[in-house]
């Protein structure tokens, strides 16, 4: 039998929750690419009175499970292990610190009022829920500038290893596609494809796209490289009349780099908070007042005739408390090293996973600004097809003296970037810059190595991957044991994947708290 656009569509959400069925509609092209205002969870005022749930980790996700909770009514703790809100969500600043898991630590040393977005440093528009939230906690927000005609992109196969400015790469790609396309079209080689009228009207749109001349070439334009701007007096504008050749556009491979901005949710225009994207958890944790306690990493999670105990340490010694339900919205690569009182399935899903997770760092330098000043660069990012990458310029603060500059941000697992030692990894990342900018390696100041597989409470960035048997066991409570997290959901690595599992996992303990009541009315009717 069939099966109805309708049904399927339940069927996907019912699997993986909203933000599946929201990108499946999408897809589908059944919904636009815009945000969806972020909806209510399905439960009366105070509905949560009486009911104690603990939540373990106050990243994103366990700030929203937290937050949403305490809306409800019901009596919250949020442990967290480290003296912050926010998890990933970090925005590092002189006097912080950047410590591994081996005991190394790197303290942030840059000037007053600098920073850096160590972990998420955007937020998309189609996001609604975590711009939602920005709304409800009057948290600020800028333009995330994500992307620049501006930027640079460099490969040592071409241009003797200079590096071209993005503008060029992409308007030089599409100028010889099209004319190539111009020319398989007169040579009738898609006249099966065309009809006679379509193929005269795809050669005069060519002629627009390219841009082509009268005769079909393409010879440069002013979207891509211009050697001379126009000004006062007899100074015209003089373009570049030296396009890259097909050949050359093969050999740089710039594709990837060029073609970026065009995913869905890369798309402009993207924001971030006004002073750092920690200002969002520290918003949350602001609103929770004293739910959260720092410095309390969970030790044990064990599953009592009630509901659960949970074990952790604060100020050197060991504490328990008892909750009805507890969401986990660590990572699984902590989760994996705790007591914790699993089935035998769930088990197997947090030992896999946790032994997955990509391992992305970030290199940031304080420096004076040169890419503005010099190049004209104001935020985006350049590539590089050799060493760290890319180059991540700051879009806050535009015009100041000073800024952050990100010289890589990659997984460090990938091509033994991970065997170096500390210094070499430095002296990778300014080869980048000096590549990019020759002459400015020298000016950067300060640098700090924030690789998430090394970090402590985190160990990894992101899941690697999930298969959907393990997606399904994971996504489901263990009795009384509740999931929550970017890894919880079909948006992995971004914060909005993290917000809606701690909505779905609060969801789902007020339908579980509902059907109990109402059980429990039911015995009483009947045993009056």
């Amino acid at each position: 039998m069939g099966i109805t656009r309708r049904d399927f569509l339940m069927r996907v959400g019912q699997a993986g929750g909203y933000s599946a069925a929201f990108t499946t509609m999408q897809s589908l092209g059944l919904m636009p690419m815009k945000a969806i205002e972020a909806q209510p969870i399905a439960a009366a005022a105070g509905s949560g009175t009486g009911v104690k749930i603990v939540v373990l980790g106050g990243g994103v996700g366990g700030l929203v499970t937290a937050y949403e909770a305490k809306k409800l009514g019901y009596e919250v703790t949020l442990l967290e292990a480290r003296h912050r809100p926010g998890g990933r969500a970090w925005s590092a600043r002189n006097s912080d610190v950047v410590e591994f898991v081996d005991g190394t630590t790197q303290k942030v040393t840059w000037s007053d009022g600098l920073y850096q977005n160590m972990g998420p440093a955007r937020l998309p528009s189609v996001h609604g829920t975590m711009l939602g939230y920005c709304r409800e906690l009057k948290v600020p927000l800028e333009v995330e500038i994500n992307t620049s005609r501006s930027t640079l992109l460099q490969n040592d196969k071409i241009n003797g290893g200079k590096p071209v400015q993005q503008r060029k790469a992409i308007n030089d790609t599409r100028g010889q596609v099209s004319e190539l396309l111009s020319k398989a079209i007169a040579g009738g080689a898609l006249d099966q494809e065309l009809s006679t009228e379509d193929r005269q009207r795809m050669i005069d749109a060519l002629k627009i796209y390219g841009p082509l001349d009268k005769g079909g070439k393409y010879k440069g334009s002013d979207r891509s490289e211009i050697k001379r701007y126009p000004g006062a007096g007899p100074q015209t504008m003089i373009v570049d009349d030296h396009p890259l050749s097909v050949h050359e556009l093969l050999d740089a491979n710039f594709w990837g780099a060029e073609l970026y901005e065009e995913a869905w949710d890369w798309q402009a225009t993207m924001l971030q908070p006004v002073n750092g994207m920690q200002q969002i958890s520290n918003a949350f944790a602001k609103a929770l007042g004293p739910v959260v306690v720092y410095d309390a990493p969970v030790t044990e999670i064990s599953k009592t005739a009630k509901g659960v105990r949970v074990g952790y340490t604060k100020g050197g010694a060991t504490k328990f408390i008892d909750a009805d339900y507890a969401v986990c919205a660590m990572p699984l690569t902590i989760l994996k090293k705790i007591k914790a009182d699993l089935d035998a399935a769930h088990r197997a899903v947090v030992d896999r996973g946790g032994s997955s997770y990509r391992g992305s760092c970030k290199i940031p330098w304080e420096s004076r600004r040169f890419w503005e000043t010099d190049y004209n660069i104001f935020g985006g990012l350049s590539f590089l097809s050799q060493g760290p990458s890319p180059v991540w310029y700051p879009s806050c603060n535009l015009f100041s003296d000073r800024g952050i500059i990100v010289s890589g941000y990659m997984d460090e697992t990938v091509g033994g970037f991970d065997k170096l030692a500390m210094e070499q990894k430095f002296e990778a990342s300014r080869a980048s810059i000096e590549k990019l900018h020759p002459g400015h390696g020298k000016e950067l100041e300060k640098p700090v190595f924030c690789g998430w597989k090394r970090i402590k409470w985190n160990e990894g960035s992101w899941i690697g991957g999930t298969s959907p048997a393990d997606y399904d066991v994971i996504t489901q409570p263990d009795g009384p044991i509740y999931f929550a997290g970017d890894h919880t959901s079909h948006i992995v690595g971004w914060q909005e994947g993290a917000a809606l599992s701690g909505k779905r996992a609060v969801q789902m303990i007020c339908d579980k708290v509902k059907a109990a009541r109402l059980e429990g009315k039911h015995r009483q009717t009947v045993s009056a």
